[in-house]
């Protein structure tokens, strides 16, 4: 199974039963437990029975226990691989962290939440949603808070390199925008969760319109991730200093990134002009400070 077993836990939460629930919280929060622990011993610890265990396990891609274990064995190998490149015991931020404890510990987690992303990623799916812009009519790009940041970023890339996007911060404007929307439109929602309601509203107008919906959200089971044609999965862990808010706004914008890249090698001489056209109009605000410095070149 390529997928990390922690990151399969996290993102299928909002879909387990009660009992299942309860175990995946334990192994969340402290996942050496199963090393430890028989399937009977993990079961005690939960309160619950070995079936619900069993049940967890296949939940998560695995044919039963000791599969599941294994694959747990070596997600947490890795870790501390990573744990042990970044020179950080302890991922979580402590309140007496020193300065140059933070900067690492946020360094690591923020670097490994690109790294799971990009090892989960459905490349299928990527290259799908590619597509499907390259030859969208109009892109509707929706978002609130932290996940509207993230796409105005997109929008921003994607109108540079000469695609019709939108990205609407007012519901009202978004959802009388899809509304017009017709088959070969693509609406794009970002939601951490896959909850947010008016995220939601606009990609279910947009699908009833025939436009192609894509999701991306770290939880691809959520609402908006069942709602959608194609689902972009992050992975982003919440830690006691660092909230979905935070915790999501790195993965997001590495699928930016992934998704915009892959756009310009389809069609980079077309995008190459697009981007010099728009560097070129802003030249006349830019501060001539340093330019005349050998190998300088201005960026915004």
């Amino acid at each position: 199974m390529s997928t990390d077993v922690l990151l399969a836990l996290r993102q299928r939460l909002p879909t387990l039963s009660n009992a299942e629930r309860r175990i995946a919280e334990a192994i969340l929060e402290n996942p050496s437990i199963v090393i430890d622990s028989t399937i009977n011993e993990l079961a005690l610890h939960c309160a619950t029975s070995q079936a619900s265990v069993a049940r967890l396990c296949q939940s998560v891609g695995f044919s039963g226990y000791r599969d599941f274990r294994m694959a747990l064995a070596s997600a947490l190998s890795r870790e501390q691989a990573d744990r042990d490149h970044f020179r950080v015991a302890d991922a979580d931020i402590d309140p007496a962290d020193s300065a140059l404890d933070v900067v690492t510990k946020v360094a690591y987690q923020e670097a490994r939440a690109i790294e799971e992303t990009a090892r989960a990623l459905d490349l299928v799916a990527l290259d799908a949603v590619v597509e499907a812009l390259r030859n969208a009519p109009r892109i509707d790009i929706f978002g609130v808070a932290s996940s509207g940041l993230t796409g105005q970023d997109l929008h921003q890339k994607l109108h540079r390199i000469g695609f019709s996007s939108y990205c609407w911060v007012d519901t009202h404007l978004a959802l009388t925008s899809v509304a017009l929307s017709r088959p070969g439109c693509v609406a794009i929602g970002i939601s951490h969760s896959g909850l947010s309601v008016e995220t939601n509203h606009s990609l279910e107008i947009a699908k009833a319109a025939g436009a192609t919906t894509v999701a991306i959200t770290n939880f691809p089971e959520s609402p908006l991730g069942s709602l959608a044609d194609l689902v972009l999965a992050t992975s982003a862990r919440e830690t006691r200093y660092r909230s979905g808010a935070m915790a999501s706004r790195i993965a997001q914008m590495a699928l930016v990134d992934f998704l915009v890249v892959r756009l310009l090698q389809g069609n980079y001489e077309a995008a190459d002009e697009s981007l010099r056209l728009t560097y070129d109009a802003v030249q006349a605000h830019r501060l001539d400070y340093g330019r005349s410095t050998p190998g300088w070149k201005g960026r915004s």
